[in-house]
């Protein structure tokens, strides 16, 4: 008995000490690294004078905090194992001046990086192509001078860039034309950097929906009355960066260091100084689906009165007011209608505002094509709505049926009554030793009634009622009819007394 005992025991002991030796193997002790604090399914690491990430970090970590320690690189190595479940990675201020590629390898579901407050200064191609789940990239703060174009590809569903306060001189225009562009990009801030001048006629090419996140302020432009037009007509769109920031967008000329606000109606007299030409503007990006019918409105902002409209289409052709060129119609508040649009409609269209002291003419971009996929989840999201809202009302129709059109109970009752009463009157009939056509007292038939079992017979005879007969003997009498017959229910007796014929008890 003592020796099996000390067998359990040791081999007890064997089992822990494997456990132990198989937690070491494999890196991820059930323990929070020392220079750590954990919580849960976060693990700040922050502040320690770290140049390397903690070996026995936990695996199933979602958040990760390393900033403020004194990791210098980025290479292939510096991660240890592959975390799949890690979503953000915080590593603002740390000495961080160069990534290799393949940094990020085993990092792959990651959706908010932070890389903030660094050393970077330069962005080769390609460093981020395995963070194909990140949506968030903040890089404001480094000393970035240059970024290639094919720096940021691969990440097709990043959503928000930051690259404000670097030494960029250049507008990153890859980001949305080009083989590389960021088609779910909504918000790039390359505020306080070195931008001299914008590629405006570029910009006027990106989507609404991209071109308003675009923040510009706090950049040393050169005063330009094209840049002018086109941030006081993000003014009037009411876009955010330029209504959240609009006292810090300024410019200055080279022979000036002077500031002079961009974002004003008369500024250094551009519109002045185009008397008798073509003061351009940039519209915006309107999208349309095939044969559908789609309104262009010009926003000019010398409109009044005496303004006149005339536009000219991708092909040339003049359009003016109360005119109909082919599919095309000019109203006369210069909105352009374009009835069953199609794909050969795509292009550039120019709207051209007159009056007596400027002419401002507006190109505005219109794109048709076959948005399916788009319009599919719009309509299978509004079938569904459709569908649940229609059973919905169905169902309450159902109840209301069911509630208010039931058979009340005093219906019920009297039928039953009428029942009984019938019933009643057959059990009289069959005690009756004569034919009563006078109307029976009403009475209750009682459980367990006797009834005898009534066989019609066509009778020629004229004493037996023309129609039914006893069985055989003819002298029974109604009281040994009820004492020889066999027990029925209630509901028996009804069936069998309720046949065709009456019976006549003989006298």
């Amino acid at each position: 008995m003592e020796l099996g005992n000390v067998h359990t025991k040791w081999k007890s002991v064997a089992f822990v000490f494997l456990l132990l030796i198989v937690s070491i193997v494999s890196g991820a002790p059930g323990v929070c690294p020392p220079a750590c604090v954990c919580a849960s399914d976060i693990v700040s690491c922050t502040n320690r004078n770290l140049s390397t990430v903690p070996r026995t970090i936990f695996k199933f970590i979602r958040k990760l905090d390393l900033s403020y320690n004194k990791i210098g690189f980025l290479d292939p190595d510096w991660f240890p194992v592959m975390f799949d479940k890690l979503h953000a990675l915080i590593l603002h201020h740390n000495t961080i001046s160069s990534i290799s590629s393949g940094s990020f390898s085993t990092l792959r579901n990651v959706r908010y990086l932070d890389l903030s407050s660094n050393n970077l200064r330069t962005l080769s191609n390609p460093v981020f192509q395995e963070l194909k789940m990140l949506e968030e990239l903040l890089l404001y703060n480094n000393q970035l001078t240059n970024i290639d174009s094919g720096a940021f590809g691969g990440l097709h569903k990043l959503q928000k860039l930051y690259l404000g306060d670097n030494g960029l001189s250049h507008f990153p225009l890859d980001l949305y034309i080009g083989r590389n562009k960021l088609s779910e990009l909504v918000m790039l801030d390359i505020s306080h950097n070195n931008l001299q001048s914008v590629p405006v006629q570029d910009i006027s090419l990106i989507s609404a929906r991209q071109l308003s996140g675009i923040y510009l302020h706090e950049n040393p432009f050169v005063c330009d009355c094209q840049l002018n037009t086109m941030l006081n007509f993000w003014y009037r769109k009411r876009f955010a960066p330029v209504m959240d920031f609009k006292s810090y967008y300024t410019c200055s000329f080279p022979s000036e260091s002077k500031k002079q606000h961009l974002l004003q109606e008369n500024f250094i007299n551009c519109s002045d100084s185009t008397v008798n030409e073509s003061f351009y503007a940039f519209g915006l990006l309107y999208e349309v689906q095939i044969a559908e019918r789609l309104v262009v409105h010009c926003d000019s902002k010398i409109v009044n009165k005496d303004t006149q409209f005339i536009w000219r289409s991708p092909e040339g052709k003049i359009l003016q007011p109360e005119k109909k060129t082919e599919h095309f119609r000019v109203f006369i508040n210069g909105s352009l209608e374009i009835e069953e649009a199609q794909i050969i409609d795509s292009g550039i269209y120019s709207c051209t505002a007159i009056n007596k002291l400027v002419n401002e003419t507006i190109d505005i971009r219109v794109t048709v094509g076959n948005f399916t996929s788009y319009k599919s989840h719009s309509h299978e999201a509004f079938n569904t709505a459709f569908t649940t809202l229609a059973a919905c009302v169905v169902s309450i129709i159902l109840v209301l049926l069911y509630l208010y059109l039931t058979p009340c109970k005093c219906c019920c009752k009297s039928k039953k009554n009428k029942r009984k009463q019938n019933q009643n009157s057959a059990h009289s009939s069959i005690l009756s030793a004569t034919p009563s056509h006078e109307p029976q007292v009403e009475r209750k038939s009682s459980t367990g009634k006797r009834v005898v079992f009534l066989e019609p017979v066509k009778e020629t005879d004229q004493g037996q009622n023309g129609k039914v007969r006893l069985i055989p003997n003819e002298n029974l009498t109604a009281d040994s009819i009820l004492k020889n017959s066999r027990s029925k229910s209630d509901s028996d007796s009804v069936n069998s007394v309720f046949s065709d014929a009456p019976f006549i008890a003989p006298v």
